[in-house]
């Protein structure tokens, strides 16, 4: 592709015809088959924290900027000051066959004039990490974005250091962007963060690839996989 230049032979980027920007992100519900993502309340405290609990390591809460929180009392102060917040935008995670809360999610820096928003604390309880609704939850929310609004970049951040982030944002088809070396301070200690983005472009391929995993018919009567989720681009060794 021929790099564009401007009058002074000064190479800039690519022209984006009519654009407008995006709607900012609504605060309502994303109803999926297995679970719903749903604004945050206070009446899902008790429910976020029992489930919580259930990390008796607190493991959980190491590369969160929050947390642990000791009782039902200290999580219910968070969430009524998140409740609040439009940025992050948070969400419960919702799982259809209980009606429990059992993860938080958000969007945060939001940018719709520049079709940017990043997806955030995500904080899933042992219920709920490796299993379905945890997939089909990270898919409501890309599809939020990237399909009903129109948004041009989904990003993933974590500290670099966060090994199954990392993993997690790769199998859910982000592609790695790079590192920000001391990006940020938190819980006393240094962050370099690894960034990683789903970008407009891609959407097609990882919504096809989440379609094809969140279907049914890939479950066996156990409710084990048959296929692995690939919404990646194939390796360079992968046969075509």
């Amino acid at each position: 592709m021929t790099q564009r230049v401007n009058s002074q032979g000064q190479p800039i980027g690519n022209h984006i015809p009519d654009w407008k920007g995006c709607a900012t992100i609504p605060h309502s519900t994303m109803r999926g088959r297995t679970c719903d993502v749903v604004p945050l309340h206070q009446d899902h405290c008790a429910d976020l924290h029992a489930a919580f609990s259930k990390d008796t390591s607190g493991a959980l809460w190491t590369y969160m900027p929050v947390g642990p929180f000791e009782t039902v009392a200290d999580y219910a102060d968070w969430v009524a000051r998140a409740c609040q917040s439009r940025d992050p935008l948070f969400f419960a995670v919702i799982d259809k066959s209980t009606g429990q809360a059992v993860g938080v999610a958000s969007y945060l820096r939001i940018q719709p004039e520049s079709g940017v928003v990043e997806v955030g604390y995500i904080t899933l309880s042992p219920q709920l990490q490796r299993t379905v609704m945890a997939t089909e939850a990270m898919y409501l929310m890309m599809k939020r974005a990237l399909g009903e609004l129109g948004y041009r970049r989904y990003e993933w951040k974590c500290d670099a250091l966060n090994a199954p982030s990392r993993k997690a944002a790769e199998r859910l088809g982000f592609q790695y962007d790079g590192l920000f070396k001391q990006a940020l301070v938190y819980k006393g200690r240094n962050r370099d963060t690894a960034w990683f983005s789903v970008l407009d472009q891609d959407w097609p391929r990882v919504k096809a690839g989440f379609e094809a995993w969140l279907d049914p018919a890939n479950f066996d009567a156990d409710g084990k996989q048959k296929s692995p989720l690939r919404t990646s681009l194939p390796d360079k060794n992968d046969p075509v």
